[in-house]
């Protein structure tokens, strides 16, 4: 036989079998050095943990410049760096309905079409070369401008931080690139069928032409010109529409020079005048609506209502109500998945948001022939949970949970920052997440059942499933007397001929 490598396998196995008693002698001599009175590992039930450490939340500085800017400046001297974040009251829900696009696409070129000062590349590669970043985005509810850098070159980063809020130039041709690539993606939008049951369930709790659901299309990226973003920057980028916040390795002093030198010149703009926040109504106040995708062997179901926001009373007793209902120990998944195998994933979530309401949103993955009595065991635990107290052990286990997860909402100063900056730009008090926290500890199972009584409304339920509806048996209109499946239409409209 040939040899393998060089070596015989009888050499082999003579280097196998000393390796083999040199591991076996090892092993016998630290056993030996073992107190022969080792414990038994514990059993996970009998495991004790120290009580988590008091959360202290670092010093920061909060003031405001004369033109109006709110500054916030939290010091962290563990790393030789220094990030910084601006909000402005803005964001896509108030950009008008035919040109739906335009804030993303204002922030983008804000920052890609270079400054005044900086051509694009020029830009660019003063930032690569200190290893440094400066970007723009927007969202649905602000605008955002970031920067990071060296702690050495924070000086030289932030006035070009500066420049592109200040002195955007918009350049056409960077215009015209962001405008094909959203093209491209508008081009795309149907490919995942997850992102398809979010956007739908969006259009049918809020509508299709609500702010807080609508979509790009073509034609609205046509409408876009350099003038629109021109405008909406001079309607919204301003320092008393602002709130700047800077985390890291820096002197608290002179940053404050820093912030003074960079920003204190900025004009305000005098008669700042935002729009009212858009109006919110549940869109379908319930039925079962399908989007057909044949080549689906499974379903994405996605049932719920219009919710609230974050600073309701009752939001507590329902984050206790998340708790029971969702995770490894949850109902949903202990009944649907577990028990009953009916389901890939599974979660029912009251989501709520700042400043507009949310909404609550149940749902999941399931086998095509399984879709409809998937969908049935959700509204059996929804009622279940609106007519029945929950249990001491599950209260208990859902505030543990809750409480112990507190402590992530700390993990960082950066993380400190966002959240104190968020609160500021919502109106929210400062301490709004201790608030929080006091109320999850002192709720009660009343309270969780009176909360689901009064926020889970089965009669108001929209249910949207994305999948192969000729495999979905039984059918879709089994789930009540008289229910009419609408299918929708997500075909994506042509684009406008020149």
């Amino acid at each position: 036989m040939l040899p393998y490598r060089g070596i015989s396998r009888r050499k082999q196995r003579q280097r196998w079998l000393a390796g083999f008693l040199g591991i076996a002698t090892l092993l016998l001599l630290l056993l030996a050095r073992s107190p022969a009175s080792a414990a038994m590992p514990k059993h996970y039930t009998e495991l004790e943990f120290p009580p988590l450490p008091e959360i202290q939340v670092p010093e920061y500085a909060r003031y405001q410049l004369d033109n109006g800017m709110v500054v916030f400046l939290l010091q962290d001297r563990e790393l030789p760096l220094v990030q910084g974040k601006a909000y402005f009251h803005t964001g896509k829900r108030l950009e008008p309905e035919d040109k739906v696009g335009l804030a993303s696409l204002t922030a983008e070129v804000m920052r890609s079409g270079g400054t005044e000062e900086h051509a694009a590349d020029e830009l660019n590669q003063l930032l690569a070369q200190k290893a440094a970043a400066v970007e723009t985005s927007m969202s649905r509810t602000y605008g955002q401008a970031t920067f990071n850098a060296l702690s050495e070159d924070t000086e030289l980063v932030m006035s070009l931080f500066a420049e592109v809020l200040r002195q955007p130039v918009f350049d056409q041709q960077k215009l015209e690139l962001a405008k094909t690539q959203n093209r491209g993606q508008i081009s795309r939008r149907n490919d995942d069928p997850g992102e398809i049951a979010s956007r739908e369930f969006r259009k049918l709790v809020y509508g299709d032409r609500s702010p807080y659901a609508r979509t790009t299309e073509y034609h609205t990226i046509d409408n876009i010109t350099r003038d629109d973003l021109v405008a909406f920057y001079q309607q919204y980028i301003h320092p008393n529409n602002a709130i700047l916040g800077i985390v890291g390795d820096f002197d608290m002093t002179k940053m404050r020079s820093l912030v003074e030198k960079t920003f204190a010149d900025w004009q305000p703009k005098p008669d700042l005048d935002l729009p009212p926040l858009p109006e919110v109504e549940q869109a379908r106040q319930s039925g079962v609506f399908t989007v057909d995708r044949p080549q689906l062997t499974q379903s994405y179901v996605r049932l719920g209502h219009l919710g609230g926001k974050i600073n309701n009373p009752d939001f507590p007793a329902l984050s206790v109500l998340n708790q029971v209902l969702n995770g490894f120990g949850g109902r949903l998944f202990d009944q649907i998945r577990s028990q009953k195998g009916l389901a890939y994933s599974v979660y029912g979530v009251w989501q709520p948001r700042y400043d507009y309401p949310g909404y609550f949103i149940a749902g999941g993955q399931t086998q095509s022939k399984t879709t409809v009595p998937f969908i049935q065991a959700i509204l059996e635990e929804l009622e279940r949970v609106r007519q029945e107290p929950i249990t001491s052990e599950e209260l208990n286990q859902a505030q543990e949970s809750t409480l112990n997860s507190f402590v992530f909402n700390f993990d960082s100063p950066e993380q400190i920052l966002s959240r104190l900056m968020r609160y500021e730009y919502y109106d929210y008090p400062q301490n709004f997440i201790f608030q929080y926290r006091e109320a999850v500890e002192n709720t009660t199972i009343e309270q969780v059942q009176q909360a689901a009584q009064e926020y889970l409304h089965p009669n108001r339920l929209v249910t949207l499933v994305v999948g192969n509806t000729d495999t979905i048996e039984p059918p879709l209109s089994s789930l009540g007397e008289n229910v009419q499946v609408e299918s929708l239409d997500i075909s994506i409209p042509e684009p406008q001929k020149s």
